[in-house]
């Protein structure tokens, strides 16, 4: 059964055949057949052909009534507007973004910083962010993480198990946190004195200023 032209099941026949070939195509780079065209640049890709990025010329000589693609630009990452890519693939568990007004999901992992504190949901390959609806950043991440011979690293394995077991592991760590604040401002407590040892030193003090009065008046006395 098909759904959206992606297979059920797992395996290598989950996938369209020209899936990975989009996902490892070099786009945007001048066509080497028409560089001399203004519309040289590779941003297009024959879903029934197969052969690689393909400019505009391209399509217009070789392409016609052929199932096509365009692949579009954010932050220097290949994009494709979910409008398009939906009649031909499944996208379900991807996150979707919205990008000059389109929505649109990208089609490799891109590199980023750890996830911050407070991330509830990441995807199950690259660990990148998402909203809680989604399992994967991108294509080419859903395609890793629906394999057969795909292995969760150490952190997904967690999360899964903390998750199965009501999120005990999160809360105890949780109630570690919190006993080791309040163990840390405790021990900086008695380092600061009391008021009523600095009031009865600085007291002290004042009292044992004027000595010096009675042996100055023996002294005159003597001269």
């Amino acid at each position: 059964m098909k759904q959206g032209g992606l297979e059920e099941g797992d395996g290598e026949g989950q996938w369209p055949p020209w899936l990975k070939p989009l996902l490892s195509a070099q786009f945007f780079k001048q066509c080497k057949h028409h560089a001399d065209s203004h519309k040289s640049e590779c941003n297009m890709f024959c879903l029934d052909c197969v052969n690689g990025a393909l400019c505009s010329v391209c399509l217009a000589f070789h392409h016609r009534d052929h199932r096509t693609i365009q692949i579009r630009r954010s932050s220097y990452h290949d994009v494709i507007r979910v409008s398009e890519l939906q009649k031909v693939l499944d996208i379900g568990g991807v996150q979707t973004y919205i990008i000059n007004s389109a929505r649109v999901v990208f089609l490799n992992e891109r590199p980023q910083p750890r996830p911050g504190k407070g991330v509830t949901n990441t995807c199950e390959v690259c660990d990148r962010s998402l909203l809680d609806s989604f399992r994967f950043c991108s294509l080419g991440c859903k395609i890793a993480g629906t394999s057969r011979n795909f292995q969760r690293h150490g952190k997904n394995k967690k999360r899964a198990a903390a998750a199965a077991a009501g999120g005990g592991s999160d809360s105890e760590e949780s109630s570690i946190t919190a006993k080791s604040d309040k163990s840390t401002t405790q021990s900086f407590t008695p380092s600061t004195p009391p008021a009523t040892c600095v009031n009865y030193r600085t007291n002290k003090r004042r009292k044992g200023i004027p000595h010096r009065a009675p042996l100055g008046s023996l002294i005159a006395e003597y001269y």
